[in-house]
């Protein structure tokens, strides 16, 4: 063979090589995602190979998919499936995002905990954020022996929550889960917090119980202290707490706008009309706006509380009766004038 035609072929099989090494490039090391922001996968117990390439392909491009699927086909990524939420970013290779999701690297959801009424609607709530159904966290938190392992009661298990947003796995189970928020009530128990509950002669559950209550009677934060103070010096006096949301909570009827007398009937350990003390636990999760309020009550020496007229959502105080019942009076005539029944 002459000097030329080997030249020739050289030349030839290094232009072969370089087109090779260029589509291995281009397929293997150019950006996988279509856009310019970042996309959340999800992989659940229910997904397969199949479909978790269906989910990448609505986000990928077609020569990212392309070597994807060669290194899911060569690496066996069939057996080799991890549940979670994965970040997928722009400029990361098809190579990239393989070795991401073979080897688990998720990236942590932020989870907000609601001050939510019923363990229902908390479990609802939640689910939106995890893997796990709603279904599964509602049995779990109404079940007896579940919440007796963390110390709680099916009545107390609503002061297990610290309403606030924290980062979690979304695959975590449902042990996991009660685990974190677990250690967060813990961590918000400081021993300050604890020896404020003494102090005042509540347990950590009771202090929730209370703070249940008082936001149920107003959104008002600033207040809040001030409704505490309130219901702190009629459970000291062992008076009645009268609190018109715990009838709601024992009828069951949280739409109800106005509490009648025949409510006030209800046989119910939560109607605070009938029975001394403290509710048998959270009538809702209560916010931390309301559980620093029962910590740093307002001194003052009101026993009475009733609605504005004006409907401003705060109330008016009294420390008599009488002067309560002039309060209560002119609600009760801005309610008959506004129709509510």
């Amino acid at each position: 063979m002459s000097t030329i035609k080997t030249k020739y072929y050289l030349a030839a099989a290094f232009v072969c090589l370089l087109c090779c090494v260029a589509i291995a490039y281009y397929f293997f090391f150019t950006g996988f995602l279509r856009g310019d922001s970042n996309k959340s996968l999800y992989i659940d117990n229910d997904d397969t190979a199949d479909s978790v390439y269906v989910k990448l392909d609505t986000m990928s491009t077609s020569h990212g998919m392309c070597a994807f699927r060669t290194l899911a086909n060569h690496y066996e990524y069939a057996t080799r499936l991890h549940t979670g939420h994965y970040v997928l970013k722009p400029g990361e290779t098809a190579i990239d995002v393989f070795k991401k999701l073979k080897n688990a690297q998720q990236t942590p959801v932020m989870l907000t905990v609601p001050p939510a009424r019923t363990m229902e609607r908390m479990a609802k709530q939640l689910s939106q954020r995890l893997m796990l159904d709603s279904a599964t966290i509602a049995n779990a938190l109404l079940d007896s022996a579940f919440c007796a392992q963390h110390g709680f009661s099916l009545a107390t298990i609503p002061a297990l929550f610290i309403p606030d947003t924290y980062e979690v796995y979304w695959n975590m189970g449902i042990d996991r889960l009660i685990d974190r928020l677990q250690k967060e009530h813990d961590g918000y128990w400081t021993k300050e917090r604890q020896q404020k509950a003494e102090a005042i002669g509540l347990t950590p559950v009771e202090v929730a119980t209370l703070g249940s209550i008082i936001d149920e009677e107003t959104a008002n934060d600033g207040e809040k202290p001030m409704i505490a103070g309130m219901y702190l010096n009629r459970l000291h006096k062992g008076m009645l707490l009268q609190a018109d949301p715990t009838v709601k909570f024992a009828l069951k009827d949280f739409a109800l706008r106005r509490i009648l007398n025949k409510h006030l009937t209800v046989d119910s350990p939560y109607n605070t009309y009938r029975y001394k003390g403290l509710p048998p636990g959270p009538i809702r999760v209560a916010s931390t706006a309301a559980l620093d309020a029962v910590l740093n009550a307002a001194h003052h020496d009101y026993l009475y509380m009733c609605a504005k007229e004006d409907f401003s959502g705060t109330h008016n105080f009294a420390r008599t009766l009488s002067e309560h019942m002039a309060n209560a009076r002119r609600y009760q005539q801005a309610l008959n004038e506004r129709g509510i029944k």
